[in-house]
Formats: structure tokens, C-alpha cells, sequence
């Protein structure tokens, strides 16, 4: 296993990373009815046990 390899594969993971994170602000811009719409799960922020996703029914 080279050093570029190892490069490569963090470079990878970071490009994932972003890509993912990215998207995910994206789609908590949208309204709450739009996302409803498509499933996207409600995030909660609690004081006491930080961001949780819940599922509306």
C-alpha cells in the first residue's frame, strides 16, 4: 500500500462525505411540507440529547 493510495482513498471519503452533506442541506432548505412529501425524515435538536431524526407517521 502506497502513500497516493492512501491519498486517494481519503480524498474519496472527504468527496463522499461533502457530497452527502451538501445534499442533506439542500433538502432541509425545502419546506416541511415538501420534504413530508418525500419522506424526508423531521430532525428534532433536544438541549439535552442533541439532533435526533424522527419519523412522522
Amino acid at each position: 500500500m502506497s502513500i497516493l493510495s492512501s491519498i486517494g482513498r481519503v480524498a474519496a471519503r472527504y468527496a463522499q462525505n461533502r457530497a452527502r452533506y451538501r445534499s442533506e442541506r439542500e433538502l432541509l432548505a425545502l419546506p416541511i411540507e415538501l420534504r413530508k412529501d418525500i419522506g424526508w425524515p423531521e430532525i428534532l435538536i433536544d438541549a439535552q440529547n442533541g439532533p435526533q431524526i424522527c419519523r412522522a407517521p
